[in-house]
């Protein structure tokens, strides 16, 4: 069906942008969310740390591990359908946690249903629409809709924390519920299929460009997202960027959003105070992802990824010994936001030069479930530990040695073979 014309000519896809910012603002803000629930969760019903652990890394995991399958299911029954089911999902699994009483509940709201939900307004959306919508400038736009995960965390997590500390985890829900319902009309008014769907081309593009379709559009998307993973995991390029994005979600969301309020629970700093810290690192991670974004576009993306990775491990060595003043807090927030997800321009990059523009966003779907098993690991892996050691210092420690061989690993990228040749085609 073909949508009636939309203002602003090319530029129309910036409005896209916008409104897929804020869904992925949205979904990263339930993501969260545990982060701030694990407490009062812990108070009202008795649940260790290590069982609210299980539920946010099963969210994790299937948030990872939908996005390939999103990825080609936009393609087969299209991208509004796609985006609409999944805030209806995320929406009523929140709202329905309301009346749980037991932990598998936890799990299979918090975890389950939200995690399938969310992973289809992940990081593998944004490739979608980068693809799909620009022609250039796609470092700093990646940059930019890569950023809205730390933006969710800035605008979500001092409200979120203040109504856990409150109200309890109730009114966290109730909130999530409804911010995910309010997307689904933005979406189904102002996000268009593809620019064609309006007689426009792609943003930066000559008036007779053609964008390369996915092979995913016709036949079985199953079938096709798993025999794309079957082709890409024959190549070293791909696990070396499964192997680096795992890292990249065992060091971020998996272990520091989902444990360090806890974490600075234990050294008599309160949620509002630690939620705060996370939003200081949102800010300075919409700084730093946009700025890796513009520079993913004119330098090396593996030398930036070896940058990243080693500040990023330096940093999480430093906090244990940090003292936890508001000084070192604070250097630690701005040097580690600066990094929290700068990681993903360049990387997408790599993934787009190795399997190219056709199968390059749906190989990069199955890297970003690599971040999102890291992540689930370091979430499961950080509550075991807390209730293990008695605390999280060995956790963060390793997590920061970690950071350094991921950053040993992106330098022995090389993608300057095609992955697929012909693209889209087994080798």
């Amino acid at each position: 069906m073909i949508v009636q014309s939309r203002p602003f000519g090319q530029r129309y896809a910036f409005v896209v942008v916008g409104v897929i910012f804020v869904a992925l603002l949205i979904a990263a803000g339930l993501r969260s969310a545990p982060a701030v629930m694990m407490v009062p969760l812990e108070n009202s019903f008795g649940w260790s740390r290590g069982v609210v652990s299980f539920a946010a890394a099963v969210g994790i995991f299937l948030y990872g591990l939908t996005g390939p399958f999103a990825a080609a299911l936009m393609e087969r029954i299209g991208l509004r359908k796609t985006l609409i089911a999944a805030f209806v999902l995320m929406s009523g699994a929140t709202a329905l946690s309301q009346f749980m009483t037991q932990s598998w509940q936890l799990v299979l709201t918090w975890g389950v249903f939200s995690g399938i939900g969310s992973g289809a307004v992940a990081t593998v959306l944004g490739a979608t629409i980068v693809n799909r919508w620009f022609k250039t400038n796609r470092g700093l736009v990646m940059g930019l809709m890569s950023a809205s995960a730390a933006t969710g965390l800035l605008v979500f997590l001092p409200l979120l924390a203040a109504l856990a500390q409150s109200g309890g985890w109730r009114p966290v829900a109730t909130a999530i519920s409804i911010a995910t319902a309010c997307l689904i009309p933005l979406i189904w008014l102002l996000v268009p299929e593809r620019p064609s769907s309006i007689g426009l081309v792609r943003f930066g593009a000559d008036a007779d460009d053609v964008p390369p379709v996915s092979p995913a559009s016709q036949g079985n998307f199953i079938a096709h997202t798993l025999g794309t993973l079957r082709r890409a995991a024959g190549t070293r390029v791909f696990w070396y960027l499964f192997a680096t994005f795992f890292i990249c979600g065992f060091t971020t969301n998996g272990l520091v959003g989902t444990h360090l309020i806890a974490f600075c629970g234990d050294m008599g700093i309160g949620e509002v105070q630690a939620a705060g810290l996370l939003s200081l690192m949102g800010i300075f991670d919409l700084i730093g992802t946009t700025l890796s974004g513009w520079l993913t576009d004119r330098y090396d993306p593996r030398k930036l990824l070896g940058i990243y990775y080693a500040i990023r491990g330096l940093s999480l060595i430093y906090l244990p010994y940090s003292g936890f003043s508001a000084l070192s807090l604070i250097i630690f927030a701005v040097f580690y936001g600066l990094d929290w997800i700068a990681t993903v321009p360049p990387t997408l990059r790599l993934a787009n030069e190795a399997f190219g523009d056709r199968s390059g966003p749906l190989v990069f779907g199955w890297i970003v479930a690599g971040h999102q098993v890291g992540a689930a690991t370091a979430a499961f892996f950080g509550g075991t530990m807390r209730e293990i050691a008695g605390n999280y210092e060995l956790a963060f420690l390793i997590a920061g040695m970690t950071g350094i061989i991921a950053a040993c690993i992106s330098l022995l990228i090389n993608t300057s073979r095609p992955a697929f040749e012909p693209e889209g085609q087994a080798a």
